[in-house]
């Protein structure tokens, strides 16, 4: 990374992890904005940003189905908790099919989180965990929790037949929620896990196809419509533009 913007993410306490997938930070340290380019992971992002001349702000991020360039100011310090689908009806508890590839303001004292919060990651994580705790269900929809697990498990690849068979649950009624809750299909969403999982191996320099592609010219068109790049501008990652990239490279 540049010597001035720092990252920082990590795997949630295993009491939550059925829902949050990471937890973690960005800082840009430097005196010019930092421009990154987001791509679609099949995540749901809250954020909690502090930028040096203006007040914190919280972000609630919809699922993004395209890349997107963005610009962090300088010296901003930004938190972030990135949630696994499910977590939108038993965490967040309201649909977000409203921001899919776009994001909405949320109250400056969610979750009564505060400014002092936003100067310790170490502390804001341990807020994270306890806050999200005291949110777990007491009780869950079976069939959405092996949805989620067979989706997750095959990395996308797994057809809506047998996922909607595997987990009891019609396909016609999969699609309805998916809909609904997040804004896109579950075919829809499936590829978009797909192409993450390609990125372990582009991360690490593989240029060519290691999961269910039909060819490389599949393989390629996918890497462009999801990240903007063919799959050896995106290996280059200039400047560590692609973040998530970047964080995949070093684990």
């Amino acid at each position: 990374m540049d010597n001035g913007f720092r990252l920082k993410f990590i795997e949630p306490d295993k009491t939550i992890a059925d829902y949050v997938e990471s937890i973690g930070m960005f800082h840009n340290q430097l005196e010019t904005e930092k421009e990154v380019v987001v791509i679609p992971d099949g995540r749901i992002d809250l954020f909690f940003w502090k930028p040096a001349s203006q007040s914190s702000q919280v972000l609630l991020i919809g699922l993004e189905t395209l890349p997107e360039q963005r610009f962090v100011p300088p010296h901003t310090l930004a938190f972030v908790i990135s949630f696994k689908p499910i977590a939108v009806e038993y965490i967040l508890k309201e649909p977000i099919a409203d921001i899919i590839n776009s994001a909405k303001n949320l109250p400056d004292d969610f979750w009564n989180f505060n400014a002092d919060d936003l100067n310790n990651f170490d502390s804001f994580y341990r807020k994270a965990v306890k806050t999200i705790t005291s949110l777990l269900p007491k009780e869950t929809d079976r069939r959405k929790q092996k949805l989620f697990e067979l989706i997750y498990s095959s990395n996308g690849e797994m057809s809506v037949a047998e996922l909607a068979e595997k987990s009891a649950w019609s396909s016609r009624q999969i699609n309805r929620y998916f809909n609904q809750q997040y804004g896109l299909s579950l075919k829809a969403y499936c590829n978009i896990l797909r192409f993450r999982a390609s990125l372990e191996h582009l991360a690490h320099g593989k240029l060519f196809p290691e999961l269910n592609f039909t060819d490389q010219a599949h393989f390629i068109k996918a890497v462009k419509k999801f990240s903007g790049v063919v799959p050896k501008e995106l290996v280059k990652n200039t400047n560590d533009r692609f973040l998530l990239l970047s964080v995949l490279k070093h684990k």
